[in-house]
């Protein structure tokens, strides 16, 4: 084990530190355990895996299977040569095939075996009990038995006396199983990583590097830096992220985002490493390159996420933390238990061996990480991030989702949706002074009036002495005449009298937002700005509805805009006009009512509400505060992102139940048949070799029923 490998309980489990390709090696049961190169796991005896696969083929699958194909060729012949005298037949004089049976068994299980030895040996040295102490005991118990007898009883006796006490084959073929069952193993988790490597391969080895007066030159991707121009040409992958400076082109975004629209991009675009440029040429100045790069953090989200442990492991883990002392215990007493009976050590060795074989906890350990590693892995390239497993178990549990309005329930553009000047004063006029003084303004209202104006050729005019007032509006001149936008309560603070804007009719756009605009310092008309309702809502929260979660709509607008969304999609419960602590509160009441919570949301004012729910979605297009508090993340803002997230958490759930179920049933039913509880009323003692097919038989169940969730229908 490298001398690096450490134990980081304290780590937080939410961030992973950008390191290079392979560079950081982990276990696939304790995450907690990171080194600085391959080994085996100190605890349960696993290959280190790393944290990023690197794309090559991997060296422990290649081994093993070196290691169980020779096992067979040498293992084959030296069963059929134990087994022969059963059938009557004796392909070798008296005495000499004990020895050659000896002899075809010292490869097998010191050479193709050494790996589990050293693993077995470790574990003991170390003070980690785990499969591999269980599977030492039990091939090294049938060996040296058999070695004793064979160098005690001489050559001379005759084959079939001498094969009662020897057990080459049977330690010889539990050592082929194991391998066999090592092989499979690594092989699932390799398919596992599937999604990661193909993220991986998002980004091309190398890039055409733009330097002014000399020949583009092709230069590898890791040698990129912020500020580096590069040429991108039609068919080509981007190589980082950056900004468009030259040309136009479409990209096909679906592999990060999962819309399948080409994007279109023009001079200030921003690019993302990974995409694929569907036409033109064009070049981009590189602003983020390696680690650093949104795909890079997608892909180290998704590596830490597999890693990471649900609820649920905890269960397997304090199983586990007792189980092979406690079948140590229960070899040795059955041991005991039919030397006194029968006073038959073959039996009783058999026996001992069995239970050791049968209950060696490898597919428990695998249950959770290999339900979670495909499962999120397949979560990926939906375009849905899960930031830790604890996330996934959470949103499966979930009995209401929350879901803001602004950006998740309805698109978040906001469009003109009319003008209602007051007498003295023109549409045109009311539309020209509102764009004026809004174009300074950040807020999604203004830049549905800017847009509005735009697409009707306005001719808008500068404005000076632009001035935000948070949570009021924004005043300006234009043409010396000062100009205010904003809610009547604004207008009023500044000396409007607003009681004329009271006259105007707005039944028709109910659910509207409302600007009220003065010019001079006279109310000159109200502006209607709509969001429009997400074309997939109501089929989305039909599923939601479908899959037993209550839908639930908490925004900070006013209620007459809530009271209308929620009207459109049949949302009974619903909160509007809530401050960011607001939403939290009404979230924290649906809990005490005994509502098991979910929220997705987009913005700053999301966060709070995000952080007290029992599970947390974002938006990808929403705020960066929102995104680092959420544990889910949809790059695709979309509300099927939402119902697929659900489902698949469920199927995940799911997933890690039916393995845990198949490694419990295994053990439960499998240890008293070992011991030989049956013996009494059928005669049946279960040889070693049936009990490590078993042992193996539950890792491969496992992993095959894990790996059944990258087909799954959601």
């Amino acid at each position: 084990m490298s001398s690096c490998c450490c134990n980081h309980h304290g780590m937080d489990r939410g961030v992973v530190a950008p390191a290079p390709e392979g560079s950081l090696y982990t276990c696939p049961m304790h995450p907690e355990i990171l080194s600085g190169g391959p080994g085996d796991c100190p605890k349960c005896g696993m290959a280190l895996e790393p944290l990023l696969p690197t794309g090559e083929t991997d060296q422990e699958t290649r081994s093993l299977a070196r290691k169980f194909t020779l096992s067979v060729i040498l293992g084959l012949p030296l069963f059929l040569l134990a087994m022969a005298p059963m059938a009557g037949l004796h392909p070798l004089p008296p005495g000499v095939s004990p020895w050659v049976e000896f002899l075809l068994s010292l490869p097998v299980l010191f050479w193709c075996g050494a790996p589990i030895w050293q693993k077995g040996f470790r574990s003991f040295a170390e003070g980690h009990l785990n499969m591999f102490s269980l599977i030492a005991l039990g091939t090294g118990a049938a060996f040296l038995d058999s070695v004793a007898v064979l160098f005690l009883s001489g050559s001379g006796r005759d084959p079939h006396a001498l094969h009662g006490g020897l057990y080459f084959e049977a330690a010889a073929s539990i050592m082929v199983l194991v391998l066999l069952g090592q092989w499979l193993e690594a092989r699932g988790r390799a398919r596992a990583g599937t999604a990661l490597r193909e993220l991986l391969d998002l980004t091309p080895a190398t890039a055409r590097l733009v330097i002014e007066g000399m020949p583009d030159r092709e230069v590898p991707v890791a040698e990129l830096h912020a500020g580096d121009v590069v040429r991108i040409l039609p068919g080509e992958k981007i190589p980082a992220d950056g900004t468009l400076t030259q040309g136009w082109s479409s990209l096909d975004e679906s592999m990060l985002t999962g819309e399948p629209l080409p994007v279109e991009k023009t001079p200030g675009s921003a690019i993302s490493a990974g995409t694929l440029n569907r036409q033109g040429s064009f070049l981009m100045r590189v602003t983020s390159a390696g680690a650093e790069t949104s795909l890079s953090r997608i892909i180290l989200m998704v590596a830490q996420a597999q890693r990471s442990q649900a609820p649920i492991q905890q269960l397997a883990d304090r199983f586990a933390a007792v189980f092979v002392p406690v079948v140590l215990g229960i070899a040795l007493v059955t041991a005991v238990a039919w030397m006194l009976l029968e006073g038959s050590w073959a039996h009783a060795l058999q026996a001992a061996v069995s239970v050791l074989m049968i209950a060696c906890p490898c597919a428990l350990g695998l249950a959770t990480p290999m339900a979670l590693t495909v499962g999120i892995g397949r979560a990926a390239r939906h375009g849905i991030l899960i930031r830790e497993a604890a996330s996934l178990q959470r949103l499966a549990g979930a009995t209401l989702m929350a879901l803001d309005k602004t950006g998740t329930l309805t698109e978040g553009k906001p469009r003109l949706a009319s003008l209602h000047p007051l007498p003295g004063f023109t549409r045109e006029e009311l539309l020209l002074h509102a764009a004026a003084a809004e174009r300074g303004s950040e807020h999604p209202l203004a830049r549905a009036v800017m847009a509005h104006a735009t697409e009707l050729g306005v001719q808008i005019p500068e404005a000076t002495g632009f001035t935000a007032h948070p949570g009021g509006g924004i005043s300006a001149r234009i043409d010396g005449a000062e100009v205010l936008a904003g809610s009547s309560a604004f207008l009023e603070s500044r000396g409007v009298p607003i009681v004329s804007l009271g006259t105007i009719a707005l039944a028709p756009e109910a659910g509207a937002g409302v600007i009220a605009v003065a010019i001079v310092g006279k109310p000159a008309g109200l502006i209607l700005v709509q969001d429009t309702i997400r074309p997939s809502a109501a089929a989305s929260l039909e599923a939601l509805r479908h899959l037993g979660v209550r839908p639930a709509m908490l925004t900070g607008d006013r209620e007459e805009t809530a009271r209308f969304v929620a009207g459109q999609l049949g949302i009974t419960l619903w909160q509007g006009g809530l401050t960011p602590g607001g939403k939290a509160e009404q979230l924290a009441l649906w809990k005490r009512a005994g509502y098991r919570t979910a929220m997705a949301g987009d913005g700053i004012n999301d966060a709070p509400a995000l952080a007290s729910a029992d599970a947390s979605i974002a938006m990808g297009s929403g705020s960066d505060i929102a995104k680092e508090t959420a544990g889910i993340i949809l790059l695709h803002p979309s509300l099927e992102g939402i119902v697929t997230a659900t489902r698949l958490s469920r199927a995940i759930l799911r997933t890690i139940r039916q393995n845990l179920f198949f490694a419990f049933a295994y053990n439960i039913l499998g240890i008293p048949i070992a011991a030989g509880i049956l013996y009494p009323w059928t005669g049946l003692l279960l040889s070693p070799m049936i009990a490590a097919a078993a042992m193996s038989l539950s890792s491969v169940s496992v992993i095959a029923n894990s790996l059944r969730l990258r087909q799954r229908r959601l």
